[in-house]
Order: C-alpha cells, then structure tokens, then sequence
C-alpha cells in the first residue's frame, strides 16, 4: 500500500449507514416486515435523543481531527495519531456517533427492516474501512499505534 494515498478507503463510510436505513426501510415497506418498534413518545424522545447524540460525537471527532491538522476523510494520508478527546474513548468515535445516529434513525422511522441491517453496515464498514484505516496506520505508525491500540479500544 502506497503510504501517500492513505488507507485507500473507496466510498465515504456514511454512505454505508445511509444505504442502511434505506435498504430497511424499503424491506420494511415491500417486504412486509412487520414493526415491532413501538410508536409511542417515548420512542420519538429516545430516537431523537440518539440522533442528536450521535451526530455531536461525530462532529466532536471531526473538530478533534481539524485541530490536529490531520485527515478528516479515510481516502487521504494520516500525519498524526490523535489520542486526546473522544479518540482517548474510542478509537474510532466517528463510527461510533454514526451507529448511535443510525439506531436513532431506524427507532425513529420505526424500522425493524434497518435495525435488523445494522450488524450488516457495522461487518461493512470493519472489512471495508476500519480494515484499511487500521492497516494504513500501523504502516504509517508502526510504535505509536501498536501503543494506542494497546491502551483504547476500537469501538467503547
């Protein structure tokens, strides 16, 4: 692999969670797939909550990234391992605040088909992401980033 083109990631991952909850939502319309998410407030308020949630640790990554003047998007070079912030949680908190954003859509458009898919975008998204990322930054960082992987795991 070509350290300079970074881990050759081929699509934005969101797309992978946006694909997601159109798939299920269309299983849940054509396929008949009976909800069994309730309707009620408190499935509004919780999906809501999730949603906003997760949308802020995804900016939170992305702001933390910005400040450390390194690559925001997983077809470009790394030129540092940030591990101060959200990335001394989580590895990979972007995914994290998108899998939590992701559920807080499916509950919010009462969509089994889409909760039944998420362990489909989430075996996706490791095989033809996180694989790459982590790839390119054990080659870019061998030291550093054995250490982090070490001391923060990859999801919580």
């Amino acid at each position: 692999m070509d350290q300079d083109r970074g881990p050759d990631v081929k699509f934005p991952p969101p797309l992978l969670f946006v694909a997601g909850l159109g798939v299920g939502a269309v299983l849940d319309r054509y396929g008949r797939v009976p909800s069994v998410v309730p309707a009620n407030v408190a499935t509004q308020i919780a999906a809501i909550l999730l949603i906003i949630v997760g949308l802020a640790i995804v900016y939170v990554g992305i702001f933390t990234f910005r400040r450390a003047r390194t690559a925001v998007y997983p077809n470009r070079p790394a030129t540092v391992i940030v591990q101060h912030g959200v990335y001394g949680w989580t590895r990979n908190p972007m995914y994290v605040g998108m899998t939590t954003f992701y559920v807080g859509g499916a509950l919010l458009m009462h969509s089994l088909g889409a909760l039944v898919l998420l362990p489909v975008v989430l075996r996706l998204l490791h095989v033809q992401v996180i694989v790459r990322e982590e790839r390119h930054l054990h080659a870019a960082f061998p030291e550093a980033y054995a250490a982090y992987c070490r001391r923060v795991r990859r999801w919580l």
